[in-house]
């Protein structure tokens, strides 16, 4: 007997150690985790949707909002359709500003990537055409010098041009 006692005892302190099973998050498991992130995604959106409302009440006024009249049956209608109007003149007349801004912005983006191309085009045509110099070869195999010392001329000149010496 003293054995079964001894296994029941440990038992016990097990099941005391370990409590509920189902409360015990020591152990991995994914569809949870989804839950609890998705339920926070929620919290999150709901809280910034709150946020919004709070601010659009705060900026629109009775004086600068659509003013609305209620009429005895409980409909609800614009009190002028002029005012109505204006602004609809007036949104499509921003859209249309901010359209043209796009518009011009995307030009000069455009012009600015056309004067780097063409410059890019330009620079690889001139070494290709240094490069073709270089590479000529006599009939022997040997490279021609002409175009080699023209070569260190030019650079003589522009880097003289750039920082003249000075004069003892």
């Amino acid at each position: 007997m003293k054995k079964n006692e001894g296994v029941n005892a440990r038992m016990r302190k097990r099941k005391n150690y370990s409590g509920n099973v189902k409360s015990d998050k020591s152990y991995y498991n994914p569809a949870l985790i989804k839950k609890q992130k998705e339920f926070y995604k929620n919290a999150k959106n709901i809280k910034k949707f709150k946020k919004m409302l709070k601010q659009q009440k705060e900026q629109t006024d009775p004086s600068s909002a659509q003013k609305l009249i209620i009429e005895s049956d409980g409909a609800v209608m614009k009190e002028d359709k002029g005012e109505s109007e204006k602004r609809k003149n007036c949104l499509e007349e921003l859209y249309r500003k901010k359209h043209e801004e796009k518009e011009r912005e995307r030009m000069e983006r455009e012009a600015i990537l056309m004067a780097k191309k063409e410059e890019r085009e330009e620079a690889q045509a001139r070494r290709k055409a240094l490069r073709d110099k270089m590479l000529k070869k006599t009939r022997k195999g040997q490279p021609l010098m002409k175009y080699r010392i023209q070569h260190l001329l030019d650079t003589i000149q522009v880097s003289y041009q750039i920082q003249p010496s000075k004069s003892p």
